[in-house]
């Protein structure tokens, strides 16, 4: 009987995280039509489906095809990618604050590409595909700091230490970028203060292929490791006592992370709370489970950011404003309300 009950608890859960990740995905798919008919100068329903069918005007394919539909495609790439980021390094740090944006990373790999387009402005496609490989190490230098400090080998990883390190370092990072651009010219001190505020900057094509293979090799191998991430996050010890590589998988997991955020941040600038605003919204709706917890994380991050960039982008029109302060309007008193919470 215990065992009937079990399995039909299972079935039920099973059924209900199916329904959420299908209710997610089209929520995306029409926020991406509603996306797609917004901006500017207006496109109906109508013309965007003859234009996608290659009979709309060639004004109407330079706005759908060149400007409209690589950023919102980066901005679904962008918003899952930094969900699953903050899934991860909330499931290793087993603290339900920690957010790449939170802990510094997002800072870490802001400051190379920060420096990088301060001394070589160019915007040619070398420099495009090389932008994700600076940003993996800006990133990856500022998680090995936070990681050096925050461990202590009696202890382990401890979940309070990690955020208020990586709180401290994301400051020291803030303060080091504010010196660079008060020597940078104006024209790039204005790119830099609006790519610094999360504006997704790279919004055509070219930037799609930098930021995607990334995603593609690092996306499947976390999914693959969300059983490590539930034995991890039932504590280091237990984690140890079942028999898994706790230090091996970490360190495989904590550097995924970082590569995911890093190439995201390299295309969309210092967008915050979305790795932390993501992970919430999709446990609140399935459960802890990471075989479930990280693709409904991914669904969550790229629906919030496809939304907030749209009202970035029609808000005060014609003028736009960076997508990330869109996010943090909305992430900001979420973030407030979970410290309160673990007060």
């Amino acid at each position: 009987m215990e065992a009937v009950k079990m399995g039909a608890t299972e079935r039920r859960k099973k059924i209900q995280a199916i329904t959420v990740l299908s209710v997610l995905g089209v929520l995306i798919v029409l926020a991406f039509l509603v996306s797609m008919n917004t901006g500017y100068t207006r496109l109906s329903p109508l013309d965007v489906i003859r234009t996608l069918f290659g009979a709309g005007t060639a004004k109407q394919e330079l706005i759908l095809f060149d400007f409209r539909l690589p950023r919102i495609v980066i901005s679904v790439l962008i918003g899952a990618g930094l969900a699953v980021s903050g899934c991860i390094l909330q499931g290793l740090s087993r603290n339900a604050l920690a957010d790449p944006g939170i802990l510094g990373i997002n800072a870490g790999a802001g400051l190379m590409v920060v420096l990088f387009i301060s001394f070589f402005p160019s915007k040619t496609a070398a420099p495009v595909l090389l932008l994700p490989i600076l940003a993996f190490v800006g990133a990856g230098i500022t998680a090995a700091i936070i990681y050096g400090l925050a461990y202590k080998k009696h202890e382990g990883l401890s979940p309070t230490r990690m955020v208020l390190t990586g709180i401290a370092v994301a400051a020291g990072i803030s303060a080091l970028m504010v010196v660079l651009t008060l020597r940078l010219n104006p024209q790039n001190y204005q790119f830099v203060a609006v790519w610094l505020a999360g504006s997704i900057w790279g919004s055509n094509w070219k930037f799609v292929t930098s930021l995607l293979p990334w995603l593609i090799v690092l996306l499947p191998y976390v999914f693959y490791k969300a059983r490590v991430l539930n034995v991890i996050n039932l504590g280091e010890q237990m984690a140890t006592g079942l028999g898994a590589p706790v230090e091996k998988e970490r360190l495989g997991l904590l550097a995924a992370s970082v590569g995911i955020a890093g190439a995201c941040v390299a295309v969309g600038g210092g967008i915050g709370f979305v790795g932390l605003l993501g992970p919430h919204l999709a446990r609140r709706l399935i459960g802890p489970r990471h075989e479930i917890l990280l693709p409904a994380s991914a669904l969550v991050g790229g629906l919030l950011m496809i939304v907030a960039d749209t009202i970035a982008r029609v808000i005060i029109q014609p003028t736009e404003i960076p997508t990330g302060i869109v996010v943090a309007i909305i992430g900001a008193p979420y973030f407030l309300y979970l410290l309160a919470r673990a007060r």
